[in-house]
């Protein structure tokens, strides 16, 4: 087992067990559940986090989460996060606005080996809430376009209204270097793309077999199987894909138990995988 400490040697243990008090700077709602936060730490100093790691959110009387970091560590002096209103922590958030305090500590876990990425194809999965971790993948590869190949995204949702980031799949789409494509559960009212769940949108992406193609998947558990089933018809080795799990997670420092799996704590190991690990987990795949 991995501890956090040795997970974050150059962290003192203060800033991973002792929640700063940091400031939201903006808030706006992004679907009917889902609430965007712009998030400045004190003295707006930068998170300093990789994509695909988490902090812990606190509010004095409400509990503390783990929330995933939906910004790029390029951006400096604040970072986003997503939140979906699901329990009383989260529907506290959604009061939540400009000027208001809450509690941080991270960034913590596992995140994505963008180093693995580099020079290669990009094939990004998401589903659902799955966007939020993921936009900062992508808005890493954006920022270093030059550092990465083709990037091909496929993003399922249930409904039109549950889409995250509308604006910035169409910014993404714009450029002829990305493949962004977008479906939807079922037929619905006014809606004139796919149909589909996310694993129907694998038949319009073309691998390049003289390249090497790196696959990121984060969406609800029940896809992973399904995905995994595609990402290998395609060839794609597991040391080359990524799955991000977040599994129950609850503390975030591997001190609770609570998200342990086949041996592994989700939130110091992960919640960033291998394929290769997650085929030992026989829940996931």
């Amino acid at each position: 087992m991995t501890t956090v400490q040795q997970r974050f040697p150059n962290q003192k243990p203060e800033t991973l067990f002792v929640p700063e008090i940091a400031k939201i700077r903006r808030a706006e709602d992004l679907t009917s559940t889902d609430r965007l936060f712009e998030v400045e730490l004190p003295k707006k100093r930068d998170l300093g986090h990789k994509p695909g790691q988490f902090v812990q959110v606190s509010i004095f009387g409400f509990g503390e989460a783990p929330i995933s970091i939906t910004s790029s560590p390029a951006r400096k002096g604040c970072f986003e996060l997503c939140v979906r209103r699901m329990g009383g922590l989260t529907s506290k958030l959604h009061t939540m606005g400009a000027g208001d305090e809450l509690g941080i500590r991270g960034p913590l876990g596992n995140g994505f080996p963008m180093e693995d990425f580099e020079g290669a194809d990009c094939l990004i999965v998401a589903g659902g809430i799955g966007m939020a971790p993921l936009r900062s993948v992508v808005d890493t590869i954006i920022a270093n376009r030059s550092r990465f190949g083709r990037m091909m995204l496929l993003y399922g949702n249930r409904t039109p209204g549950d889409i995250l980031f509308p604006e910035d799949l169409k910014k993404w789409g714009a450029d002829d270097r990305n493949q962004v494509l977008v479906s939807i559960d079922r037929p619905a009212e006014g809606w004139t793309g796919h149909v589909g769940v996310v694993t129907t949108l694998f038949e319009q992406i073309r691998l390049d077999s003289s390249r090497r193609t790196v696959a990121a998947v984060v969406g609800p558990p029940v896809m992973y199987r399904f995905v995994y089933a595609e990402l290998a018809s395609l060839h794609i080795p597991d040391s080359h894909i990524y799955f991000s799990l977040e599994r129950r997670m609850k503390c975030g420092v591997g001190k609770c138990g609570n998200c342990q799996v086949n041996g592994k704590y989700v939130c110091i190991d992960g919640p960033v995988f291998t394929g290769e690990e997650v085929r030992q987990f026989q829940e996931s795949v």
